[in-house]
C-alpha cells in the first residue's frame, strides 16, 4: 500500500479498487489500540466462541457516520482487524450509500436482487459491493427491515467466522 500512497501523493489518480476499506481511520489490519483510539467508548472482549476468523471483538453502539447514528462491531484476530459490521437505520440508506461511495469509490456491483424463498413471498434486497484483491465491502438493505448494514471483511472471514478452530 505504500506505493499507492506515493502514487496518490504525486497526484496520480488511484483506482477505487485500490482503496483501503475502513471507517473513521480504522482500516482492515489495524490493531485493537487503533480501534480504541478512534472509538474510545468501544467495549472490547474475547469472542464468545472459538473461531478460525477472529479471537476478539470490539463493539460500539453509538457512533455517527454520514450524519446518522449507527452501531459497529470490529472483529480481530492476532490483534488485527479482520472485519467490521456497521448497522444503521434503513431509512438512512441513501445518506450512508453516498458516504461510502465517496470513501470507497463506485461499487463494482449495485442493485436490487429478488430472492426466492421457497413458497414464501420473494424478498427484495438492495446490495452494493466493493472489492479489492483480498478485501470486500457490502452494503445490504431490505426495505421492510428496520436495520441495514455495511459488512467489510478480509479474505474468507465471512465463511470462517462460525467455523470452530
Amino acid at each position: 500500500m505504500r506505493s499507492l500512497a506515493l502514487i496518490a501523493a504525486l497526484g496520480v489518480a488511484v483506482p477505487a479498487a485500490a482503496a483501503e476499506f475502513g471507517i473513521h481511520g480504522v482500516t482492515l489490519g489495524a490493531s485493537e489500540a487503533v480501534v480504541k483510539e478512534r472509538f474510545p467508548s468501544a467495549h472490547c472482549k474475547a469472542l464468545e466462541w472459538t473461531s478460525k476468523a477472529a479471537d476478539r471483538r470490539c463493539d460500539d453502539g453509538r457512533i455517527g457516520v454520514a450524519g446518522v447514528g449507527a452501531g459497529i462491531t470490529f472483529f480481530l484476530k492476532h490483534d488485527a482487524v479482520q472485519a467490521f459490521d456497521l448497522r444503521f437505520d434503513t431509512r438512512d440508506l441513501a445518506r450512508v450509500l453516498v458516504h461510502f461511495k465517496a470513501l470507497y469509490g463506485p461499487p463494482g456491483r449495485e442493485g436490487t436482487e429478488i430472492v426466492a424463498r421457497g413458497g414464501r413471498p420473494a424478498r427484495e434486497v438492495f446490495k452494493a459491493h466493493w472489492s479489492t484483491e483480498a478485501d470486500r465491502a457490502l452494503i445490504s438493505s431490505q426495505p421492510e427491515r428496520k436495520r441495514s448494514e455495511l459488512n467489510v471483511w478480509r479474505g474468507d472471514f465471512a465463511q470462517a467466522l462460525y467455523k470452530v478452530d
